[in-house]
C-alpha cells in the first residue's frame, strides 16, 4: 500500500480559530476543480467528518495518535488515499494540544505523516501579534513543516496588510489566504458541536446554500494554486504492509443491521468496512422511519442525537417492538451512546419526556456538563464485545447522563473515563451490551471480530 499523494494539514492556533469552516470550503473548492480529494480528521470526532465525506464524496477517516499506534495511522492513511489526487487533514484544537505531551496532538500526526502544515490564525483584534504567535508556534517544534498561514476573521484590508508584513518579517512564512470577518462563515452549532450533515440537510432550511456560500468565500480568499503547490512538496511515504484491511471469512453469511438516519449517524467508516472485509453484509435501517427490521443476525446502534428526535422515536412503536423481539431471540445488540439512550426507558430533554425501547433498565436525561474524554478499561465478563480480561480503549462524547436501576450488570470496568455509572460501562443484558464508550477497530482490535463471532453463534435465531 503506497501513500505517494500530495497532502496538507490545516491546523489552528486554538479550537475557535475557524479551521473547520475553512476546511469545508477548501474541500469544496478543490472538488470544484475536478480533483478527487481524500479528507482526514485528527482525533475521534464524528461531526466534522460528516461534512468532509458529504463534500468530497470520499469517506473521511479519523487519525488519533492516542488511541492508534503509528503503524495503524500509516495504514489508515495509505488505504484511504488510493486513487486520490490530494489529501487534506483537518487538525483538532490547537496544533500542540494532546493527551500527554505530543501524544494525541495534531502536531504528532503532521510529523508522523510528514505533512506540510498550513496554520490558521484567529487574527481578530491583533496585527503584529500575529507574527509573534506564528513565530512562537514555528519555533516550538522545528520538526513541524510550517509552509503557509491563513489569517482568519480579519477586519480590513489595512489590518491584513500589516499582519502579512509582520509575519513575513519575523516568521518568514508566506500567508496563503486572508478571510475577512463574515457572519456567513459559520455553520449551525449545538451542544456537541456542529449540526451533523444528515440532520442539516433535512431540518435546516438553506443548509446546502450556506455551505456553498462558504465555498465561494474560501475560494475568493485563499490562493488555491499556492496551496496545491505546497501539497505537492510532501515527500512520498514508505509503503505499508496491510494488517487492518485484510479480507477474511469471519462474518461470511451474516447480516448486521446498522441504525443510520438523522438520529443515529456517529459511525467510523473503518468499523463498518472491517465488517464488510470479514464477509458480513451491513444492512442499514432507520429507527426514525422504518416500522420493522429486516432479516438480521446482529444489530449495531451507534451514537447521534436521539434526544432531538424523541417524538419520532417514541411514536415508532413498530421499530421498538421489533427491537424487543430481537432481544428476546437473544440476537447480539451493540449500542453506543445515542444507542444506549434509545434502548433505555425514556429520554428527558428540555423539559420533555419521551418513551424509548425499554431494554436498558434506566433512563437518560440532559446532563450538566459535556463529557469528552479518552476511555481505557477492561472487559470483566464474557460478552459480545469480547472475552473477560480484554483491554478496551475508546472515547466518550455526550451531554447526557443515565439514571440506572440498582443491581444491573456491567461488562466493562474503566480505569479512565466516566462510563454509565461510577466508572462502570457496557451494560449487559443477555446478548445486548450498551455503553457510553465509542470504539474504533484500529484501537480496540476486538471489534468487530468478537461481535461477529457472537452473531455467528446465534445465527440460528436470525430475526
Amino acid at each position: 500500500m503506497a501513500a505517494d499523494c500530495p497532502r496538507i494539514l490545516i491546523a489552528g492556533d486554538r479550537s475557535s480559530s475557524g479551521k473547520t469552516t475553512i476546511v469545508a470550503g477548501l474541500l469544496s473548492a478543490l472538488r470544484g476543480r475536478g480533483l478527487s480529494v481524500q479528507p482526514f480528521k485528527v482525533a475521534m470526532d464524528y461531526i466534522d467528518p460528516s461534512y468532509h465525506t458529504w463534500i468530497t464524496g470520499r469517506n473521511c477517516r479519523n487519525l488519533d495518535g492516542c488511541l492508534m499506534n503509528e503503524a495503524s495511522i500509516r495504514e489508515i492513511y495509505s488505504h484511504a488515499v488510493k486513487n486520490a489526487d490530494i489529501a487534506v487533514v483537518e487538525g483538532v484544537r490547537g496544533l500542540y494540544e494532546g493527551y500527554d505531551g505530543d501524544i494525541g496532538s495534531t502536531a504528532q500526526i503532521a510529523k508522523l505523516l510528514r505533512t506540510p502544515v498550513i496554520f490558521v490564525v484567529d487574527a481578530r483584534s491583533i496585527t503584529r501579534s500575529c507574527a509573534a504567535l506564528v513565530k512562537g508556534y514555528m519555533d516550538f517544534d522545528p520538526q513541524v513543516q510550517f509552509l503557509g498561514v491563513i489569517l482568519n476573521k480579519v477586519g480590513s484590508e489595512r489590518h491584513a496588510q500589516k499582519a502579512i508584513a509582520e509575519i513575513k518579517r519575523y516568521a518568514g512564512v508566506e500567508v496563503v489566504g486572508v478571510i475577512r470577518r463574515n457572519e456567513e462563515m459559520h455553520l449551525a452549532m449545538r451542544h456537541l458541536g456542529l449540526v451533523p450533515v444528515l440532520e442539516g440537510k433535512t431540518r435546516h432550511e438553506g443548509f446546502a446554500e450556506r455551505v456553498d456560500r462558504i465555498r465561494q468565500i474560501v475560494e475568493d480568499s485563499l490562493d488555491i494554486d499556492r496551496i496545491l503547490d505546497i501539497a505537492r512538496t510532501a515527500e512520498p511515504l514508505p509503503e505499508v504492509e496491510p494488517e487492518l484491511y485484510k479480507e477474511n471469512s469471519l462474518g461470511q453469511g451474516l447480516k448486521i443491521g446498522v441504525a443510520r438516519d438523522e438520529a443515529f449517524n456517529f459511525y467510523y467508516r473503518d468499523n463498518l468496512e472491517m465488517m464488510e472485509l470479514s464477509g458480513a453484509e451491513v444492512v442499514p435501517f432507520s429507527p426514525v422511519h422504518d416500522r420493522s427490521l429486516p432479516e438480521l443476525d446482529g444489530i449495531y446502534i451507534g451514537g447521534g442525537y436521539p434526544e432531538l428526535y424523541g417524538i419520532e422515536l417514541s411514536e415508532n412503536s413498530g421499530m421498538k417492538s421489533a427491537l424487543e423481539r430481537a432481544h428476546e431471540k437473544d440476537l447480539p445488540i451493540y449500542a453506543e451512546c445515542g444507542g444506549l439512550m434509545y434502548l433505555g426507558r425514556e429520554i428527558e430533554w428540555d423539559g420533555c419526556r419521551h418513551e424509548m425501547v425499554g431494554l436498558v433498565p434506566g433512563k437518560s436525561r440532559q446532563g450538566n456538563v459535556r463529557v469528552v474524554s479518552y476511555v481505557h478499561g477492561q472487559i470483566v465478563e464474557d460478552c459480545p464485545l469480547g472475552p473477560k480480561g480484554t483491554a478496551i480503549m475508546g472515547h466518550e462524547f455526550h451531554h447526557s447522563e443515565m439514571l440506572m436501576d440498582e443491581n444491573v450488570r456491567y461488562a466493562v470496568r474503566l480505569g479512565r473515563g466516566s462510563g454509565i455509572k461510577d466508572g462502570w460501562d457496557g451494560l449487559r443484558e443477555g446478548n445486548m451490551i450498551a455503553s457510553y464508550t465509542h470504539v474504533h477497530s484500529a484501537s480496540f482490535r476486538g471489534f468487530p471480530g468478537d461481535f461477529l463471532r457472537a452473531c455467528k453463534k446465534r445465527k440460528g435465531n436470525r430475526l
